[in-house]
């Protein structure tokens, strides 16, 4: 199935982007991916240098006549999210991603696709095996470890990149570009404890939440899916409280940057309790989906009798867990004023779970702020800190402030109208990008960040729509031979 995509246009791009999928690359295993496009500028002749991050630079100069327009960097990361369903058999350090055609779209099977930012990345490639392409000089920089706390573009130093504008490929709809993104940092709170024993006559079950969407927590924080963590835990604070459930182990959510789509608990309870105990698991599900019946068409929650837990978790972290993340501040906190419909401020409780001895609560808080960015950091510290966590703020990253006069951004505007008769949308995306990274370390640059149309990012049921792909990538170069 997999191949199917070599047939689709342009065959370059797909070509490449069929190769990246063939390796695995989830974030953290970069070996593999970048010897592979080291290999491939070398393949061609071209300048190729990598730093001690892993980030890639290949160097392709400036065509008959280009030689005097501005040094372009184009810049894609090449790790993905790896995510799927509990279901799937699917080893992302291992597997391949199997990708098919369904109808306009290329998805994976059952995995996240990683056309974020895979397609990004090929397209890159494609521009430097083309010779017939009219451009200045290129540097095309492949980053390594941008999913989790932006490593990649956090390692490039001053000196790296010599370019005076900064295209990058990771934005996720065909006719948009954008000028400016959310910063983000990622706070972690950790209980730790010793075991506590299981109460005579006890038993045991397995509560699963299944069936969510999840998402990218920045480009689809604002559109009202269930955060699997909350809901489990707004089920389990009525359980504790009415029917003596004890909480033995919680798995909820994965990703920092993923919206949770899953969360499993294992509890016990009073035998005499279990008929009650059942009847609020009905009552919850038909709850949850009553209140998210319009975007979680698939929700299940469900209790099934599992055998006895040989530990519990002590009864006061249990109730400091529960009540922390009930209070934990999860989705849209506030929008931007100057950009109508746009996410200023957010927060992704991204997972929670539990292994001997401690429990841990992954959160990602972004904003276009970096004033509001700190005060959620400290609102969502405070919360944690007051329930008995230990509370760290780590992988902070800068935003990208809006250059609404930016000479790049007014000629492909016009350049995008000229082509397809339509206006391009200029705009500020809540997703975090390594544009304001990269600035920091290569000064001066003009900017814009732009791709095709590519949906639930960071989910299993990532997709790609195949003819955005042929239109992005036509305006990639026809906008490498207008800057000039």
């Amino acid at each position: 199935m997999s191949k199917e995509i070599l047939k689709l246009k342009p065959q370059q791009l797909w070509k490449h982007f069929y190769d990246l999928t063939q390796i695995p690359r989830p974030t953290g295993q970069m070996k593999e991916v970048t010897k592979f496009v080291i290999d491939f500028g070398k393949s061609l002749g071209l300048e190729v240098k990598q730093d001690k991050t892993g980030n890639i630079v290949i160097t392709k100069p400036a065509t008959k006549g280009m030689e005097k327009a501005p040094v372009v960097i184009l810049q894609s990361h090449l790790d993905m999210v790896p995510q799927k369903n509990s279901n799937v058999k699917h080893d992302f350090t291992k597997d391949p991603i199997e990708t098919q055609i369904d109808g306009s779209r290329v998805k994976a099977k059952s995995t996240t696709l990683g056309a974020d930012n895979g397609i990004g990345a090929a397209a890159m490639m494609a521009v430097l095996e083309d010779r017939t392409l009219k451009h200045g000089k290129i540097e095309a920089l492949f980053t390594v470890d941008e999913e989790v706390g932006m490593v990649g573009a956090s390692g490039l130093k001053k000196g790296f990149l010599s370019g005076n504008v900064l295209l990058n490929l990771d934005t996720e709809e065909i006719g948009e570009l954008c000028v400016g993104c959310a910063g983000g940092a990622d706070v972690n709170a950790d209980w730790e404890f010793k075991d506590a024993e299981v109460p005579a006559g006890d038993i045991a079950y397995k509560i699963s939440l299944t069936g969510l969407r999840g998402g990218h927590s920045g480009t689809e924080i604002h559109m009202g899916r269930a955060n699997a963590n909350k809901l489990m835990f707004y089920f389990l604070k009525e359980a504790v409280s009415n029917y003596e459930v004890r909480l033995s182990a919680i798995d909820g959510g994965s990703l920092r940057n993923a919206i949770p789509r899953e969360a499993v608990a294992i509890v016990t309870l009073p035998e005499e309790d279990e008929k009650d105990f059942l009847k609020l698991v009905k009552e919850y599900e038909k709850i949850f989906k009553e209140e998210y019946k319009a975007v979680e068409a698939n929700l299940s929650f469900k209790a099934a009798k599992t055998e006895l837990p040989k530990t519990l978790i002590p009864e006061e972290i249990q109730d400091s867990v529960i009540n922390a993340v009930i209070g934990c501040q999860n989705g849209v906190i506030s929008m931007l004023t100057d950009f109508e419909g746009i996410v200023e401020t957010s927060t992704n409780l991204a997972s929670v779970k539990s292994e001997a001895g401690r429990i841990s609560a992954k959160m990602l808080a972004r904003s276009s702020s970096e004033t509001r960015k700190d005060e959620i950091c400290s609102s969502l510290e405070s919360v944690f800190a007051l329930a008995g966590a230990k509370v760290s703020i780590e992988n902070g990253y800068p935003g990208w402030q809006p250059n609404a006069q930016s000479d790049t951004l007014n000629m492909m505007a016009k350049l995008y109208k000229d082509m397809y008769n339509e206006d391009a949308h200029v705009v500020v995306v809540h997703a975090g990008l390594e544009c304001g990274i990269i600035l920091g370390s290569t000064p001066g640059l003009d900017i814009v960040s732009f791709g095709p149309t590519i949906l639930n990012a960071h989910s299993p049921d990532e997709f790609v729509e195949i003819d955005t792909v042929s239109k992005f990538y036509d305006y990639l170069v026809k906008t490498l031979e207008n800057i000039k």
